[in-house]
């Protein structure tokens, strides 16, 4: 059984905050499932962003998400991570947005390979 969504929000940023970076919730969606995203600044210029990995992969025993990144290179500009936020909200309304600020890059949560 999948964790609900807003418990998902919420313990990856106490997690990200335990660790010494900064999170913050940008936008609530649906409680139960709306897909999360996450905005990865690195505060240096370079920004990713990850979505919810595609259905083909299925996540190991005990991984409740993976995610991957929604762009081909390995940063982006913050602004180009805006933009592509944007239009998934217009895609998706009931989506979640956690920003995490870290200048190692981490990220917190499981990748698809």
């Amino acid at each position: 059984m999948r964790l609900r969504s807003d418990i998902f929000a919420s313990a990856l940023i106490r997690r990200a905050e335990a660790q010494g970076a900064v999170a913050m919730l940008r936008r609530r969606g649906a409680a139960e499932a709306g897909a999360v995203f996450i905005k990865l600044d690195r505060l240096d210029g370079r920004a990713a962003v990850y979505g919810p990995a595609p259905q083909s992969e299925d996540p190991p025993e005990g991984v409740d998400r993976l995610f991957s990144k929604v762009h081909a290179d390995d940063w982006v500009d913050p602004a180009e991570a805006e933009a592509r936020l944007k239009r998934e909200f217009m895609f998706d309304p009931d989506m979640w947005l956690i920003e995490i600020e870290d200048r190692e890059g981490r990220v917190f949560v499981d990748l698809a390979a």
